[in-house]
């Protein structure tokens, strides 16, 4: 990182559903390290819960998890609207595919487009699904799409650009939209993918992926030929998931968080391919797939290594835009912030 002193890029993100939706499990998973099984403990959100998360580097999220019992909705919509609703970032809204209430569900959340309409009109807007694990598999398709004619028509100016996710803590779709999501706050996304795409070339790996450090939610990725006839479309969160499941183990094995720095280089070999998992930045790792054998696994180590200062430089110019975007949000002292993880190859620390 640069050694001088850049100016934070605050972006205010609302987390706004129903009360017993999942916010807070989500959010704790994404940004805190929980496991699922881990979220059964938490209480519901009294008002609102800030927390102040720092993702690559100089982007920090001034995350709004607002309770959704109807006497605080009912607050945020009346005496609190001004203070709420301005200068929005992102809004995050949460639906429960259990509820039994659907319609005055869509009622709250057209008050709240509404709200935004009037205090942050450039507001980009995510809708979530949630829980869709409580859906047969074969259904949810249909389930989702019913769910999305509803939501779209209630979105108001926001209707042709609200995205919209299925999701579950139990699996990967929870970190496509999370990704989708953040990645949305990121600027020079084409300037990273073009990196990403001349470290490919260079050792000609099948796939290479750049996630966050923190959160493992993935960057960028970019996809060889080779790479496109993988049968799993949603690998990329798959790896997340797996990710954050092996930084507990190791949290688990060596006594240490899992918030903490727990490896630098982490690399497998098969007789199909060869995978390496290393540190780029301070804030980001690489993932790279690359066709089996020991000298291109020895080449692609190298040339990560090598490439290191070039994405460190790249870095600094994200941190330099960051910087230079005006943010109005109001600062927020309470919140946490995750640490990195660290460890050497196969050496435990």
């Amino acid at each position: 990182m640069e050694k001088q002193k850049l100016k934070e890029s605050k972006q205010k993100v609302l987390l706004m559903g129903k009360s017993g939706s999942g916010k807070s499990s989500m959010r704790n998973i994404i940004f805190s390290n929980y496991v699922a099984k881990d979220v059964r403990r938490l209480g519901a959100t009294i008002d609102v819960e800030h927390s102040r998360v720092k993702f690559l580097g100089n982007l920090v999220l001034n995350l709004w998890d607002c309770g959704g019992q109807d006497a605080f909705t009912e607050n945020y919509l009346t005496s609190q609207k001004s203070y709420v609703f301005s200068e929005v970032g992102v809004l995050i809204y949460v639906f429960d595919i259990e509820s039994r209430e659907f319609e005055r569900d869509l009622v709250t959340y057209s008050s709240v487009i509404k709200a935004l309409e009037d205090y942050s009109p450039r507001v980009k807007v995510f809708c979530l699904v949630h829980k869709m694990d409580l859906v047969q598999r074969e259904f949810r398709d249909t389930v989702f799409d019913e769910r999305k004619i509803n939501i779209v028509g209630r979105s108001g100016h926001f209707s042709k650009t609200v995205r919209l996710f299925q999701t579950t803590i139990w699996d990967q779709t929870l970190y496509k939209a999370w990704g989708k999501i953040v990645n949305s706050l990121i600027p020079n996304l084409d300037t990273i993918e073009s990196y990403l795409e001349h470290l490919s070339r260079s050792i000609d790996a099948e796939e290479v992926i750049l996630f966050e450090r923190t959160t493992f939610l993935t960057v960028m990725a970019v996809v060889s030929e080779v790479g496109t006839r993988n049968p799993f479309p949603d690998r990329h969160e798959r790896l997340s998931n797996i990710v954050k499941t092996f930084k507990h183990s190791l949290a688990n094995f060596t006594g240490s968080s899992t918030s903490s720095q727990q490896f630098d280089e982490f690399f497998t070999k098969t007789v199909r391919f060869s995978l390496v998992l290393s540190k780029l930045t301070n804030n980001t790792f690489v993932l790279v797939v690359l066709p089996p054998g020991e000298a291109e696994l020895t080449a692609t180590r190298t040339n990560i290594a090598t490439a290191r200062d070039e994405f460190m430089k790249l870095e600094g110019m994200v941190n330099r835009d960051l910087s230079g975007i005006v943010d109005q949000t109001e600062r927020v002292e309470s919140g946490t912030t995750n640490q990195n993880f660290r460890r050497g190859g196969s050496r435990l620390e």
